[in-house]
């Protein structure tokens, strides 16, 4: 059947995009189509998959002609959908100049040609592969989960975990937090909470389940990142607990009422805590790409009877307001210094987190909303920058164009820095969607275009939201299977150390 279904639709495409012609006589109109997702005036990687995309007019026929350099591509239909090797063919003419996009309809047997527009091709590729988590935005189902690596170069998508395998009747599981050792997919790590719950870490070939609860720490570690070369992790611990607004815009929230950092070493299964702030809440925490300065946020709260209380910091919420800091770290001697603020957001009266550092070391992007530290639940949360080697005194500054009217969040840097993929919910305000946009060095960003999709019109469609985009160079080979039967045996007790081993 599958194989029927693939064939039908290579016989559709093919009679789309080769059987048909451009009209000879029409109208020009001064107006751009209207069409999902939003491709005018793009800039993409040279190594795109199509671009395909549908109009959103109700016509009685429909053509559509990608050309560049003497070369073109016609599809017929609303649905514009390029064949996959003619649209490799045409990008790499393209090659750092544009591609030009006509799209002609029929309407009561007159043919109108709407306003051309472009697609900028890049000659800067983006690396193969990203992956994420896709999640029912409903707390009913979150149990149906899956991690999905996706080929960026074509359209294949892969489970990678699949959260159903080790979830049982009587006992739920989540999985999140994937995270990779410089975009290497054989050097990555998830957790998985609750039923079979643990770190399943994988290094050069080796696939292990640890277990980092610990009477020292507040919690087993979340909010990953791998150091560039050692075989170290940095996290933060936490107490995290979830509320719920009847009236507020902004839905739900998640907050913590303790957190912590901590690093675990992978070779020895040893952790330690290295930032342990009585009236700090620490968080996010992220290494430089030289390895020589772990960067993290940090929110000032005093409760006030002295001792953790949830419904506290419930109440007080909108006081948290999380600072960028970092600290030096010796790999010789596997030590820290003292933190240094790097970006006060409070004094702005605002919140700062996920700092991710481009991979030449320059750029600090963050997310920036109001308050608190979980803003893919803030509407008003959009992407910052700083120019770390800028002059003493230089300020934050929004990183438009890639900012909306609704949430910007999450976000990582390809790795030669030449491409940002975020997550944002710009389309409709409730499921997030990654978005792409090129970055010139300079602290400029393209116009951000919306993951292709074969069938364009999948997002419209797709009742889950893409969460935790993390680029890689290329696929997880591991199936959801074997993560499963990992997750099933108890994971390997790690030890606590007070710093860690040289």
């Amino acid at each position: 059947m599958r194989k029927w279904m693939i064939a039908a639709l290579a016989v559709v495409l093919l009679v789309s995009c080769r059987q048909v012609s451009v009209p000879q006589q029409y109208t020009e109109s001064n107006m751009l189509p209207k069409i999902y997702p939003e491709y005018f005036d793009v800039t993409v990687p040279v190594n795109i998959a199509p671009l395909s995309f549908e109009l959103l007019l109700k016509v009685d026929e429909a053509v559509t002609r990608f050309s560049a350099e003497g070369d073109d591509i016609v599809c017929g239909g609303v649905k514009a959908c390029p064949d996959i090797e003619e649209w490799k063919s045409l990008t790499a003419k393209a090659k750092g100049k544009d591609i030009k996009v006509e799209v002609f309809v029929r309407k009561d047997g007159s043919w109108l040609r709407f306003m051309p527009f472009s697609i900028h091709v890049s000659p800067d590729s983006i690396d193969a592969y990203l992956s994420y988590r896709l999640i029912s935005p409903s707390f009913v189902a979150y149990e149906e989960l899956t991690l999905n690596q996706r080929c960026l170069e074509n359209y294949d998508e892969r489970v990678m975990v699949d959260n159903m395998l080790c979830s049982t009747e009587s006992g739920g599981q989540c999985v999140n937090c994937h995270n990779y050792q410089q975009y290497n997919p054989d050097r990555m790590q998830f957790h998985a909470r609750q039923n079979h719950g643990g770190t399943v870490i994988v290094y050069d070939g080796q696939v292990e389940k640890v277990n980092m609860a610990n009477d020292s720490l507040i919690s087993a570690g979340v909010y990953p990142s791998w150091h560039p070369t050692l075989p170290i992790i940095a996290y933060s611990t936490n107490k995290t607990m979830q509320s719920f607004h009847t009236t507020d815009v902004n839905k739900i929230e998640v907050l913590d009422s303790e957190s912590d950092l901590m690093v675990y070493d992978v070779a020895r299964h040893e952790v330690t805590s290295i930032e342990k702030g009585r009236d700090e809440f620490e968080i996010f925490p992220f290494w430089a790409p030289e390895g020589k300065y772990l960067y993290y946020c940090s929110a000032h709260f005093e409760y006030a009877n002295d001792s953790v209380d949830a419904v506290e910091v419930t109440m007080r919420a909108k006081e948290l307001k999380y600072n960028i800091y970092r600290k030096s770290f010796d790999p010789g001697s596997m030590s820290f210094g003292d933190r240094e603020l790097v970006f006060d957001a409070a004094a702005m009266d605002k919140s700062a987190t996920l700092p991710r550092i481009s991979p030449d070391g320059r750029w600090l992007l963050f997310t920036l909303g109001e308050w608190g530290c979980f803003h893919i639940w803030h509407r008003d949360a959009d992407l910052w920058m700083i120019d770390l080697q800028g002059e003493p005194g230089d300020s934050a500054v929004a990183a438009e164009p890639i900012n909306s009217d609704n949430t910007e969040s999450y976000h990582s840097w390809s790795s030669n820095g030449k491409w940002v993929v975020f997550s944002s919910r710009r389309n409709d305000g409730v499921f997030t969607r990654p978005f792409i946009a090129h970055f010139d060095g300079k602290g400029g960003f393209s116009k951000p275009f919306e993951l292709p999709s074969e069938n364009p019109d999948y997002h419209r469609q797709l009742m889950k939201s893409y969460n935790v985009p993390e680029l890689m160079l290329g696929p997880v080979k591991h199936t959801p299977q074997e993560f499963a039967d990992v997750l099933k045996f108890p994971g390997i007790p790690v030890k606590y150390v007070p710093r860690l081993s040289k």
